[in-house]
């Protein structure tokens, strides 16, 4: 492939005094989007989807991430796994909608059939109408492209490249910092999911989670109950950055009921939180009651979707009482999400000014943005060099 022009690209890996943000063409540049397609989400652990959305052994689901056709399948030991989409045979999109497997996956074009860990396993016919098998076709050499995958607080995360280094390793430094959340957490149901469709370049999105500068001006609700005063910087470099709040107001029924705390937590999360963009797509929140994570899905140049779950320290058949608790949870936090909107598609629209340089960061306010710049630029410098 043609190699984009590095642009301004080294402004961005200098010390953030001194820094500029990522040119104006990794936003508006289809021949860009289709580089860092490969150089920053491809080469490294990227997240697709939740294991709450195939729950039962059998239960697939197809997706197309960045145009990558890819099946989840929970097979039958309960364990997930991520196929390419597309016979051995002659190429065919294997499932085409979510679908409960019975034992194989079966090419729907000439019946070929893999087993749920991605064996092939019937070839009918492949040797004449009276032989379903060929010495040519080597059953051990034809299984379905396995995709590395790891679920981690039930995202699930793939490395398309498979040239990462193993997910325990590449996010070694976030599974450490919330070791103490490293335990069953449970999906709240239908109304705890819901997915924002943002007319902006997926990496907006996550820099503008990255940092609270922009919490007084955008969520003045928010900020009300924890101000921008009582937020910290989280930055490890090359790995992920965010914000934390000394602050945690948790949210109450009439009757003052909370959610169960998850266990055996530090007097950390008493009123405390964090909020992470964990490198490159996904975003995290933990409070003492619940967790959410946001998948960010890059779809095109100027459009991503936002995929949001919120988890539990119970199951939902536990807290029958506090469903609508749970309920009003989702909303607080979409309305959130939801005044971000403007934002993210306001840069977006901003970066066709053909004047704008990347920016000025504010070495106090904006390390952990710049944090994520430095990250994507190296992806790309390394991918180009």
């Amino acid at each position: 492939m043609s190699k984009t022009p590095l642009s301004n690209i080294d402004e961005v890996l200098k010390p953030i005094e001194k820094a500029k943000g990522l040119p104006n063409e990794h936003y508006t540049s289809d021949a860009v989007f289709n580089e860092e397609r490969q150089a920053v989400l491809f080469n490294n652990w990227s997240a697709i989807g939740f294991g709450k959305d195939i729950p039962e052994p059998g239960d697939s689901k197809p997706i197309s991430f960045v145009d990558m056709p890819l099946i989840i399948v929970r097979n039958d030991d309960g364990a997930i796994n991520v196929f390419q989409n597309t016979c051995r045979h002659r190429g065919m999109i294997l499932i085409d909608k979510p679908t409960k497997l019975t034992n194989v996956i079966r090419c729907p074009y000439h019946s070929w059939c893999y087993t749920l860990n991605g064996e092939l396993c019937a070839t009918p016919m492949v040797g004449g109408t009276e032989s379903n098998n060929h010495e040519a076709i080597k059953y051990e050499e034809l299984g379905l492209y396995k995709i590395k995958s790891y679920v981690w607080q039930d995202i699930i995360f793939v490395n398309i490249s498979g040239n990462a280094p193993e997910f325990a390793e590449y996010s070694a430094k976030a599974l450490n910092r919330w070791a103490e959340f490293d335990k069953p957490i449970y999906y709240g149901g239908e109304e705890s999911h819901f997915k924002l469709e943002i007319k902006t370049n997926w990496k907006l999105a996550i820099e503008n989670y990255c940092e609270s500068y922009h919490l007084p001006f955008v969520h003045p609700g928010l900020n009300d109950n924890s101000k921008i005063e009582d937020h910290y910087h989280i930055e490890e470099p090359g790995r992920f950055s965010g914000q934390g709040s000394y602050v945690y107001n948790q949210i109450k029924t009439e009757n003052g009921d909370t959610f169960s705390d998850f266990e055996g937590l530090s007097s950390k999360w008493d009123s405390g939180s964090e909020y992470i963009a964990l490198y490159p797509n996904v975003l995290l929140g933990v409070h003492r009651d619940h967790i959410f994570s946001i998948i960010v899905e890059p779809i095109s140049t100027e459009k991503s979707i936002e995929h949001v779950s919120i988890y539990y320290a119970k199951r939902p058949d536990e807290m029958s009482n506090l469903k609508s608790l749970m309920t009003s949870n989702a909303k607080f936090w979409k309305s959130v999400f939801l005044e971000d909107v403007f934002v993210v598609e306001g840069m977006q629209r901003g970066r066709k000014g053909l004047m704008f340089d990347g920016g000025k960061f504010s070495p106090a306010m904006d390390s952990p943005t710049h944090c994520f710049h430095q990250w994507v630029a190296q992806q790309v410098k390394n991918f180009r060099s």
